[in-house]
């Protein structure tokens, strides 16, 4: 029995499973029982169980529809991510130049801002009075894909690219060493080695986009409906003027068994892709001639992601009419309440100012990220500790799996779930101002955790057993090994909890009250009126978003977390 751990491993398993106690109770109440309450109102309609509703509604042609939408626009826009992002992972991460650090942050902002933000941002870009107006998409299908490939080309970028810049540098000079050309080195040994990195991000960039509800919703309306908007549609009475719960139960289980599958194949290629030996990284080189054609690429995207972003601030400083011109009518009207249909300011769209409701957004997120913070430190301190018995590795593993579902997990559905099942005592937490900051930390829950996993499992363990043997209890063991190195990964973490909850629709648009709505809610509202000065409001409000959430953003890529970002 080593010194100072009185009580052997034993010890050691309680206190694991004590930290495993509080996260695993939070997400059976947060997250199981309202998705659980979502599905039982769908196959026990009446009280009694009844399949056949939920079997029917999978018959319909119109579901057929909805999950061929969803699966062709998710494929096409994880290959254009993926044709974007390849290019762009090798040159920030394997060549140096200066203003890598600003590239790489400027081409990770789409991926936290709000998907509201990013569906406005691409129809300026594609309406017809906008810069590529003369293509005519606006309103089709392709700009769903575009601006799903653009809120996740970030993804493949940072998932690619870490993996890519810690590659073992040995392998490739061998072979060199034995005759192999450039060309044979790179298709033997470094696509097979970045090959599990590819299929990891693809998986979930295929993911993110099977649920990217904002993104849909506002560029596709109702004329297209991916599974997660059309859960959305059905729970709300958007499209038979009633609540189809059977349905949308229907869908949520579809998309459920859809996202452990795709999370058991990212997890799995994690593990794979861990490094069992001590890797020799290689340096980051400075360009040569043969990387122009992979500089011009990562060019192209930095353009495409600029684009968007440029055009949506440009659009907040015109006048929506005819005769547009150079105004701050738009941000004036932040201190309003939005337009009647007349045209003058009233109290009728709205019943805060939109700086309330960005006030009100940042209080949420603040609650939000110190609560997804809390939670998935405990989760990757529970997940990363060492076991010899392959049951705990697979234990650790299911408990890490657990807390990826709300990745995937319609965030309508958990939204709408919290509503029917927190509703009585001893949960009717309804009025309670803690029930949107919860439903927003368990969004951002799974980013932090995969934040803070790689981080804990690069830290040497013989480090905590050095420190124990010298009589060092858990506390100050974790305070010794762990939080010189911590520190800045859990910073890392909660930059990137506070930019997804600011941003965070789908859940929030069922939740928020009226009276204290948050910014997204709000854009949503304002751009769904035909009143060109709301129009401008949103545009403005939509530019402050953005920028708050970039702020955030380059904060964290100044900490320098290596890996952060990668899913």
């Amino acid at each position: 029995m080593p010194a100072g751990r009185p009580g052997g491993p034993w010890v050691g398993r309680l206190g694991l499973a004590g930290l495993a106690l509080v996260p695993t109770a939070v997400l059976a109440v947060f997250f199981v029982l309202p998705v659980a309450g979502m599905v039982q109102r769908g196959f026990w309609p009446d009280g009694t169980f009844d399949p056949g509703a939920v079997l029917e509604v999978l018959g319909w042609p119109r579901t057929g529809r909805v999950v061929w939408f969803t699966v062709w626009t998710s494929l096409s826009a994880t290959a254009v991510a993926l044709v974007g992002g390849l290019p762009a992972a090798y040159v920030l991460y394997r060549l140096r130049f200066p203003g890598r650090g600003v590239v790489r942050a400027a081409l990770l902002v789409p991926f936290v801002l709000p998907t509201v933000v990013v569906g406005i941002a691409i129809r300026q870009l594609l309406r017809p009075s906008g810069p590529l107006g003369f293509l005519d998409l606006d309103g089709t299908a392709v700009a769903i894909v575009a601006g799903l490939a653009f809120f996740n080309v970030a993804v493949v970028i940072r998932t690619v690219g870490s993996a890519w810049e810690s590659l073992d540098r040995r392998p490739a000079e061998a072979a060199a060493a034995l005759g192999a050309t450039p060309w044979r080195v790179w298709w033997t040994v470094t696509v097979p080695a970045l090959r599990p990195a590819v299929v990891s991000a693809a998986s979930v960039v295929f993911l993110f986009c099977a649920t990217g509800f904002g993104v849909v919703l506002t560029l596709g309306g109702v004329r297209y409906s991916s599974v997660e908007t059309e859960i959305y549609l059905l729970t709300t009475g958007a499209i038979t003027g009633s609540p189809e719960l059977s349905a949308a139960a229907a869908l949520s289980l579809v998309q459920l068994v859809t996202v452990i599958v795709l999370l058991a194949l990212a997890g799995r290629l994690r593990r794979t892709a861990d490094p069992t030996v001590r890797r020799v990284p290689a340096v980051p080189a400075r360009p040569r001639a043969r990387d122009l054609p992979l500089l011009a690429a990562t060019a192209v995207v930095l353009a495409a992601i600029a684009a968007p972003i440029v055009t949506l601030v440009v659009s907040s400083f015109r006048g929506q009419g005819a005769d547009a011109g150079w105004t701050l009518a738009g941000y004036r009207g932040l201190a309003g309440t939005g337009t009647d249909a007349g045209g003058a300011f009233a109290q009728g769209l709205l019943r805060v100012p939109v700086t309330e409701a960005l006030a009100n957004s940042l209080r949420i997120a603040v609650d939000a990220t110190w609560m997804a913070v809390l939670l998935g430190l405990l989760v990757a301190v529970v997940v990363t500790r060492r076991t010899r018995s392959r049951a705990g590795r697979r234990l650790r593993g299911l408990f890490d799996g657990l807390f990826m579902l709300p990745l995937g997990v319609s965030a309508v559905t958990l939204g709408f779930g919290f509503l029917i099942t927190l509703d009585s005592p001893p949960l009717d937490l309804r009025s309670s101002p803690l029930l949107v900051p919860v439903a927003q930390a368990l969004v951002a829950l799974p980013l932090v955790v995969r934040v803070l996993v790689p981080v804990l499992n690069g830290i040497d363990d013989r480090q905590r057993q050095a420190a124990a043997t010298l009589g060092a209890g858990a506390v100050r063991t974790a305070l010794t090994a762990e939080a010189p190195v911590l520190w800045r990964p859990l910073l890392a973490a909660a930059g990137f909890a506070f930019a997804v909850s600011l941003g965070e629709f789908g859940a929030t648009s069922f939740l928020v009250r009226p009276d204290t709505p948050t910014l997204p809610v709000v854009i949503f509202r304002l751009i769904g009126t035909p009143d060109p000065a709301n129009y401008g409001v949103a545009m403005a409000a939509s530019v402050v978003l953005a920028t708050v959430t970039a702020g955030v953003i380059l904060v964290v890529e100044r900490l320098r977390v290596p890996g952060v970002g990668a899913l």
